[in-house]
């Protein structure tokens, strides 16, 4: 990789983690916003704190030099989850937030999909066709 792309690949799982991690707090603690999500997906309190353990995996993952791959891949899955349910159940806005929660699962999308692909080659079995 080149320094470039080394530099856009930390800035981007420094992002994502810190958004992934920063909404643990929210659904382990069950603030009202996580219940009232998880709720109208019918997956509450299981879909909660199962996609909070996800998250905290996928965060941790990406900062392990053979796991950044696998920490990208699932959190792009997560989010690709969250903001399909914003898109078909949730709303754009959630309780008044103007769209913030749905604007961090995109920003977060983006920066593991980034990740995902500059270390494309780092997918086992996969990442030699991915070159």
């Amino acid at each position: 990789m080149s320094k470039t792309q080394t530099v856009i690949s930390w800035v981007c799982r420094i992002i994502a983690a810190v958004i992934l991690l920063q909404t643990l707090y929210f659904k382990f603690t069950g603030a009202p916003e996580s219940v009232y999500i998880f709720t109208k997906m019918g997956a509450e309190p299981a879909g909660r704190i199962g996609s909070g353990v996800i998250e905290l995996i996928a965060s941790l993952l990406m900062f392990l030099p053979r796991t950044v791959w696998l920490g990208a891949g699932l959190a792009l899955g997560t989010m690709a989850g969250a903001i399909v349910s914003h898109l078909t159940f949730l709303g754009i806005e959630v309780m008044g937030d103007k769209g913030e929660l749905f604007a961090l699962a995109c920003v977060t999308f983006v920066c593991s999909a980034t990740v995902l692909f500059l270390y494309r080659r780092d997918i086992p079995i996969l990442g030699a066709k991915l070159t």
